[in-house]
């Protein structure tokens, strides 16, 4: 049987999977806090490890981005129009910082919209009807795509964005063009770039591949294959 690690032997630097985001920091910093679940993690009761060694806390990973960052400064910067305070209090709460729970609850909250552009991107294709219904074509997409400043994709989308292509350890501030969204309706999209103040500036096609398509992998539709199209459109608020 496999022992825990002990406190004892913990590296100074210590590598962290956080409900699937991955961390790489200090001992140091996990044990800043002596009064904190951290610190006891890593002193006394370390946590499991995952199949790739890195110590395993089954909390938000997202979100433990700013506890890091409160241990590292001792205070608390949220990015513009932050919109889960309350998880992240829970979060604070968890991990034992009352210090940093404060700083949550007396965070300021934005009472404006920032401006800026987000760019949407969608690969489709028509699937068509079978059993006699060939004529019939219904819109198909795999994935809609999300590019722009970070916490302006957020503050737009909140729960409904993907982030696991690039978790960004923090710098919500820059730029991406990994993000996609957990559905694929392209119309709920649009709504909720409207509901909060976002107008279409401009967009884009590939239109589709017309002839017949060679060298398809196994198990791609021909039919579908040629109706492939890529499509942008890009919003703007003022």
């Amino acid at each position: 049987m496999q022992t825990q690690e002990s406190a004892m032997d913990l590296p100074a630097v210590v590598e962290l999977n956080v409900g699937g985001v991955f961390y790489t920091t200090t001992l140091t910093t996990l044990t800043r806090d002596q009064d904190s679940t951290l610190t006891h993690y890593f002193t006394k009761a370390p946590p499991p490890k995952d199949a790739k060694g890195k110590f395993f806390i089954d909390r938000d990973g997202v979100l433990f981005r700013y506890v890091l960052d409160y241990l590292r400064n001792q205070t608390l910067v949220l990015p513009e129009s932050f919109r889960e305070k309350e998880r992240l209090r829970q979060e604070a709460t968890f991990y034992g910082l009352p210090g940093m729970v404060e700083a949550v609850a007396n965070s300021p909250s934005s009472s404006g919209k920032q401006p800026g552009f987000i760019t949407i991107g969608y690969r489709g294709s028509f699937a068509f009807g079978r059993d006699g219904l060939a004529d019939v074509k219904f819109r198909k997409i795999t994935r809609i795509l999300v590019c722009g400043r970070v916490n302006l994709c957020r503050d737009v989308f909140g729960e409904t964005l993907n982030e696991s292509r690039d978790p960004d350890h923090g710098l919500s501030d820059r730029y991406t063009a990994r993000f996609f969204l957990k559905h694929s309706s392209i119309e709920q999209a649009f709504d909720m770039l409207q509901e909060q103040g976002f107008r279409m500036a401009g967009s884009c096609g590939s239109g589709t591949a017309g002839g017949t398509a060679a060298d398809l992998k196994p198990g791609v539709d021909a039919e579908e294959s040629r109706w492939n199209h890529y499509n942008e459109f890009v919003f703007v608020r003022d």
